[in-house]
């Protein structure tokens, strides 16, 4: 058969349902073959939005997203996304067109060796030079993002996919990732907890790659301990919860390091190195560390476990609660700081001054989505009162672009958010600056039909960057910009948009947007003095809760 059609049944072998991306010259032989499949092509409008909606297919699904983009600019578009994916462990596989193989060792138009190029940002990659490659190359691809957690990449020639060969898809396995963890370290693990003054888990994305959530919340509620989660971490265990403490994840001295000092033991599960540096909780490396995730950690002399519990983590979680027959009581400090993470949000409740705040949107958002539903949140000022701030109660609803931090990563991600879980409500919270990094993904949101809810916080400025400078410099440098009119910007997409005049009108205008469906923006301009009012508030807090 020809190689393209043998490719596409590789695809389909492993699973594969969508694939996000832009079509090219040299990819139209594998687009003309994927016309004949079950697997449907998603057209977007930039390869980089192509590779954030794959991201969020792996982050909701469990299994490698796929996106395609040709040679040239249209793989370096992708590389932004592709990394992302690999910083964030969401599985994800790229494939890229190349010039026949005749041109690619001399200077060539539109030729550049993205296969070299990719190494930095994936697991593994790999150029198909024959036909008959194809069924290994794709289940080893397949096999390494999915083990890994990680992106992986596939470039194929347009001579190569226009070639024969008698090959088959290779028979898939059924795979499961059981672990029998040693007794003797259950045990011991156990020991620690039962003896420790003060433990406290850290829960982080890892729970949520190995569908571990309801293992975790089974263990808290049978133990007791406290909890606190990373910002990608968020809903590992429900926001109202009474374990809560909260999330971590701001270089400034946050509440919740109150809580990290009282502690003398952390229980790490499935705590990802690049969430948050271990040298922020655990300075001097004095605390004692259970590691509980599929993988080994990140070598770190502020984290060296006295424990390691390496393999499924849901399964690391029953096998440690048949150990512990102890019931942990919180300390009153700990309530304390669970109590100052809470008052933050809601001393803003009623708060209807204009522009508004930036607590107050977060407020009157959460108060608008149920549990279920979905918020996705860009990078800039907001990120980090989102990921302080807002309560999520069930696992896969707070979506965060975290390892890499990328702006622009929320319009993409939201839209396939909305097209694979159409059932779900989705907001997304972005800053003026990030929504215009992939605008033409309105057209593609549009398109698809989905039902997005954009709220933009609008300060005219590269907010987060004028918070640093303030902090560093008491000046601001290059951070002021102009904004488009933001409804008319909606209407030309065919969405629907709304300018907000005061804060009373806000929480009524995205009730409305997420009762009617379809993709609006709500325009809503922010009062970032908030930030350095946070910074200065902190600044001071040394752990009063310890004399509580």
């Amino acid at each position: 058969m020809k190689s393209s059609d043998l490719f596409v049944k590789c695809l389909e072998n492993e699973g594969v349902e969508y694939i996000f991306g832009v079509p090219g010259e040299e990819t139209i032989d594998l687009t003309e073959s994927l016309s004949r499949s079950k697997i449907r092509f998603i057209v977007t409008r930039h390869e980089q939005g192509a590779a954030f909606m794959a991201d969020m297919y792996g982050r909701l699904n469990h299994k490698p997203g796929v996106c395609l983009a040709t040679l040239g600019p249209g793989a370096t578009n992708l590389i932004t996304g592709i990394a992302d994916a690999q910083l964030d462990n969401a599985p994800l596989v790229a494939i890229t067109g190349q010039s026949g193989l005749e041109k690619t060792h001399k200077e060539s138009h539109q030729y550049i060796d993205i296969v070299a190029t990719f190494k930095q940002f994936t697991c593994w990659n790999s150029k198909i030079t024959r036909s008959d490659f194809i069924p290994e190359i794709i289940r080893k691809a397949f096999d390494t993002a999915t083990d890994s957690y990680g992106a992986v990449h596939i470039e194929l020639p347009e001579d190569v996919a226009q070639e024969q060969s008698n090959k088959n898809p290779l028979t898939k396995a059924h795979s499961s990732h059981l672990s029998i963890h040693d007794e003797t370290e259950l045990k011991k693990a156990a020991k620690m907890i039962e003896s420790s003054s003060t433990a406290i888990i850290l829960a982080g994305n890892g729970v949520f790659r190995e569908s571990a959530s309801s293992e975790l919340r089974k263990f808290v509620e049978s133990t007791g301990l406290p909890v606190v989660t990373t910002f990608m971490g968020k809903g590992a265990i429900a926001a109202d919860d009474e374990h809560y403490l909260g999330s971590m994840g701001i270089k400034d001295r946050d509440h919740i390091m109150c809580g990290f000092e009282l502690a003398d033991l952390v229980i790490c599960v499935g705590f990802d190195y690049v969430e948050y540096s271990p040298r922020s909780w655990n300075p001097d490396g004095s605390k004692k560390i259970i590691h509980i995730h599929s993988k080994h950690p990140e070598t770190d002399e502020s984290y060296i476990p006295d424990v390691q519990l390496i393999g499924n983590i849901k399964q690391a979680l029953f096998s440690l609660n048949q150990q512990c027959d102890f019931k942990y009581e919180m300390s009153d400090q700990l309530k304390m700081v669970r109590q100052r993470m809470k008052a933050e949000l809601e001393d803003f409740k009623d708060d209807l001054s204009f522009p508004m705040k930036p607590q107050k949107l977060i407020y009157d958002i959460r108060e608008s989505i149920g549990r279920d539903d979905i918020l996705v949140s860009d990078v800039g000022a907001h990120k980090l009162w989102v990921g302080r701030l807002f309560p999520a109660y069930e696992a896969n609803t707070v979506f965060i672009s975290n390892g890499l931090a990328t702006m622009g990563f929320s319009l993409p991600a939201a839209t396939a958010a909305s097209f694979l879980r159409p059932e779900s409500k989705v907001v997304v919270v972005s800053g003026d600056g990030g929504f215009l990094m992939n605008l033409q993904e309105l057209e593609t949101a549009v398109r698809l039909g989905c039902n997005i809810v954009i709220v933009i916080f609008d300060d005219s400025k590269y907010g987060l960057i004028e918070w640093h400078e303030k902090k560093k410099f008491n000046d601001t440098i290059g951070i002021d910009f102009n904004n488009p009119d933001f409804v008319l910007l909606a209407q030309s997409f065919g969405a629907k948009g709304v300018k907000i005049e005061e804060a009373k009108e806000f929480k009524p205008t995205i009730d409305k947007a997420l009762s009617e469906g379809g993709v609006w923006i709500i325009d809503a301009k922010v009062d970032y003095s908030e930030n350095i009012k946070l910074t200065e508030k902190l600044k001071d807090n040394h752990c009063a809760c310890k004399n509580a």
